[in-house]
C-alpha cells in the first residue's frame, strides 16, 4: 500500500480535470508538498509554507491503523478544509462492496463493478472520475456504513476499510488516469461544512481508519471486525440473555408489570431485565417520545420510586436495566425550552420534529446528567444502561469556527460522557442504540458492551439484518430482538430465537400469555444458545449465503456458517418460497452434534445446527 496524505488549505488552487465540486483531493497543497521522512508506520510530508502532515499507518496484527496529524509549524493560523484519515494511491480494483443502511434495514450489501459507476479510465487519461459517499450529521450509519471493500478479481485480492468516525464522514474513490486513489475520514468543507483553524504550534489528529487485506470479502470483514476493541463489562463477557420490556409495554412500563416479568424470568437463563422508555411519564396520556429530557420518575407508573422496582428485579436474581436518551429532549419536556443547554445553528435551537439536542460540550449539561442519570443509576442499583438516540443533529452547530467542526466537537463530547459513565461505574453494562442501528460504527462500539442491531422488532427480515452486521460489528455486541407473542406458534418462536443466535439474544413481548409448549421452546432456545455462545463470540463467519433483493418482500433463504476450531454453528432461515434450501454442501466434513429449531420444509422457518469436524 502506498500511503500519502490528502489535505487542503483555505485559498488553495483546485486541480483541473472537472473535479471541483466533486472532490477537494489533489489540490495545490498536495501537488506542491514534498516527502521529508519515511519510517515503518509513518510517512511525513512538508507543505510549501512549512506545514507538517504525518500519515501514520501502524501495523496492528492483521490490520493497519491509520491516522493523519497536521502540525502548524508556521507563524500564521492555518484553516484546513480537508484532512483525510487515510489516503492510498496506486490501488488496483475492478469491483467494490459497500454496506447500505436505512432505518430497520441495516447493512444490506451493495456490490458493484467499477464500470457500472463509469469509473474506467477515459480515452485520454484525463478528467476526474469520482465516487464520493458518506453521511452528514450525528447518526454515522445512515444510508451508508463507514465501510468499503475494493476487490481486484484478476489477483483475487481484497482491500477493506472502516472509519472510526461517529459524526459526518466521507470516503472517496478517485481516478484521473490509470491509478485509483482512495481516501476518507472527516467530511470536508464541501460535503460536511467542516473547516478547522489550527494555530501556530498546534496540531490536529484525525479519527482512525483501519485497513485490512485478504483473499475474500469474508476474510477482510472478519479482520476489520476483530480489530474493534470494545469496552465489554466483565459481567457481560459470557453473552448473557437480555429481556427488554419495550415490546411488552410499548413505552408504558410499571412497577407491577416489571415485578411480574421478573417472577416469570427467574431461573430461565435471562440475566438482565431492562425497563425501557416511558418510565418518566408524569401524566396520563403523555407520549413517551415527546417527554424525554427531564428524567423525573413517573409517580403514576412507579409510585414507590424506581428503587422499589429494581429491588424486586434483583430479588428474582436478575440485574435491572434502564433506558435513557441522554443527548436530546422532547417537545413536551421542560428541557426543550431551556435554550442555554441546547445546540443551535445560526442562533436558533436545532429542532428536528419534536426533538432538540443537548450541548454535551457544556459543563452544566454534564453536571445535570450526573445528577439525573448517573445519580439515578447509582441510587437504584442499575447494572445496565440502554442509551438511545432518536434523531440526527444534521450538518453542524454554532460554537466553533465552522458548523461541521461544531458537530465534531459535540460528538466527541458525547463520547467523552460515555467514557465518564464507564469510569464512574466500571461494571455498568452500556448498550448503544440509535433508533436501532444508526450509530453502529466502530468508535461508538468501542465505548459499549453491546448495541441494538435494529428497530426491526418483529420483521421477517431480522435474520438478514443480523447476518449483514457480521461484516461490520462484532456479533458478540449485536443485540437481536426475539419478540414473543401469545399467538406465536413454535415454528415462529424457533425462527426468532435462531435469528437472535446471529448475535446477542434479547427477548421481549408477551411472556405471561405463553403456554407451556411455547415457553419450553423459548427456554430450550436459551439453553442451546448457551452451548454456542463461544462460536458467536470468537468464531469466523465463513459463509453468508443470501440473495434477497426486496427486504419488504423477502424471497428465498439464508444460510450463515460461523466456525471456531473443530466446531461450527450453521443458522438457516427460509423466507417466502425458500423451503428445503440447498445446504448440504455446508455440512460437508462436519457431523451434526445437536440442532434447535423447525424442519426447513416451509416458509419462514429457522434451524440451528451445532457441528463438529469429522476426522
Amino acid at each position: 500500500m502506498d500511503f500519502y496524505v490528502e489535505w487542503r488549505l483555505r485559498g488553495d488552487r483546485y486541480d483541473n480535470g472537472y473535479g471541483n465540486g466533486m472532490t477537494l483531493a489533489n489540490g495545490e497543497s498536495v501537488q506542491e508538498m514534498s516527502k521529508v521522512a519515511e519510517t515503518v508506520g509513518e510517512t511525513v510530508f512538508r507543505g510549501k509554507y512549512g506545514h507538517i502532515v504525518r500519515a501514520l499507518h501502524e501495523r496492528a496484527g492483521d490490520v493497519t491503523v491509520c491516522r493523519t496529524v497536521f502540525e502548524n509549524a508556521t507563524e500564521r493560523p492555518a484553516t484546513v478544509e480537508l484532512l483525510a484519515s487515510f489516503a492510498l494511491r496506486g490501488v488496483t480494483a475492478d469491483r467494490m462492496h459497500r454496506a447500505t443502511s436505512f432505518w430497520s434495514a441495516e447493512g444490506k450489501l451493495l456490490s458493484q463493478e467499477l464500470t457500472e459507476l463509469n469509473m474506467e479510465k477515459s480515452w485520454a487519461g484525463h478528467g476526474y472520475r469520482v465516487e464520493h459517499f458518506g453521511q452528514v450529521g450525528s447518526m454515522p450509519v445512515r444510508k451508508w456504513f463507514p465501510f468499503l471493500v475494493l476487490e481486484d478479481s484478476a489477483s483475487g485480492t481484497f482491500l477493506g476499510i472502516q472509519l472510526y468516525c461517529a459524526g459526518s464522514w466521507q470516503i472517496e474513490i478517485v481516478r484521473n488516469g490509470d491509478d485509483l486513489h482512495v481516501l476518507g475520514g472527516l467530511a470536508d468543507r464541501d460535503f460536511g461544512s467542516w473547516t478547522k483553524v489550527i494555530a501556530p504550534g498546534e496540531r490536529f489528529e484525525t479519527p482512525r481508519a483501519v485497513i485490512a487485506e485478504g483473499t475474500s470479502l469474508e476474510e477482510v470483514c472478519d479482520r476489520l471486525v476483530k480489530a474493534q476493541k470494545p469496552r465489554i463489562a466483565e459481567i457481560d463477557r459470557d453473552l448473557p440473555v437480555i429481556f427488554n420490556e419495550y415490546c411488552s409495554s410499548w413505552g408504558n412500563p410499571s412497577e407491577e408489570s416489571v415485578e411480574k416479568m421478573a417472577a416469570k424470568l427467574e431461573g430461565s437463563g435471562v440475566r438482565y431485565l431492562v425497563i425501557d422508555c416511558g418510565w418518566y411519564r408524569q401524566r396520563d396520556g403523555e407520549n413517551w417520545f415527546n417527554t424525554t429530557g427531564d428524567w423525573k420518575v413517573s409517580p403514576i407508573l412507579f409510585p414507590n420510586g424506581l428503587k422499589a422496582a429494581t429491588d424486586k428485579i434483583r430479588a428474582h436474581g436478575l440485574i435491572p436495566g434502564i433506558w435513557f436518551e441522554m443527548e436530546s429532549c422532547g417537545a413536551d419536556s421542560e428541557a426543550f425550552g431551556e435554550t442555554d443547554y441546547l445546540l443551535a445553528r445560526d442562533g436558533f435551537p436545532v429542532t428536528v420534529g419534536t426533538r432538540r439536542f443537548l450541548d454535551m460540550r457544556n459543563e452544566r449539561t454534564c453536571a445535570r446528567l450526573d445528577e439525573r442519570l448517573l445519580g439515578l443509576l447509582k441510587e437504584c442499583g442499575f447494572g445496565y444502561l440502554k442509551v438511545d438516540y432518536n434523531e440526527t443533529i444534521g450538518a453542524g452547530v454554532d460554537g466553533a469556527e465552522s458548523p461541521g467542526e461544531g458537530l465534531r466537537q459535540c460528538v466527541e463530547a458525547s463520547q467523552n460522557y460515555f467514557r465518564h459513565l464507564a469510569s464512574e461505574m466500571p461494571e455498568l453494562v452500556i448498550e448503544n442504540c440509535a433508533s436501532g442501528g444508526h450509530r453502529l460504527e466502530p468508535s461508538m462500539m468501542e465505548l459499549v458492551s453491546q448495541a441494538s442491531f435494529s428497530d426491526a422488532h418483529e420483521c421477517t427480515i431480522i435474520p438478514l439484518i443480523a447476518a449483514n452486521l457480521h461484516r461490520l460489528i462484532r456479533p458478540e455486541q449485536s443485540q437481536i430482538w426475539a419478540v414473543l407473542r401469545a399467538e406465536s406458534d413454535v415454528d415462529r418462536i424457533h425462527y426468532l430465537i435462531t435469528s437472535a443466535m446471529l448475535g446477542r439474544l434479547c427477548l421481549s413481548g408477551e411472556i405471561f400469555a405463553m403456554n407451556e409448549e411455547q415457553w419450553a421452546a423459548v427456554t430450550e432456545g436459551i439453553r442451546f444458545y448457551g452451548e454456542v455462545k463461544d462460536i458467536i463470540r470468537d468464531g469466523f463467519t465463513r459463509v453468508i449465503r443470501a440473495n434477497v433483493a426486496d427486504y419488504s418482500h423477502p424471497v428465498g433463504y439464508q444460510a450463515v456458517l460461523r466456525t471456531l476450531g473443530e466446531r461450527a454453528l450453521l443458522l438457516v432461515h427460509t423466507l417466502e418460497g425458500g423451503a428445503n434450501p440447498p445446504i448440504d454442501d455446508l455440512l460437508v466434513g462436519y457431523g451434526i452434534e445437536e440442532t434447535y429449531g423447525s424442519a426447513l420444509d416451509a416458509d419462514f422457518r429457522g434451524k440451528a445446527f451445532l457441528l463438529r469436524k469429522q476426522s
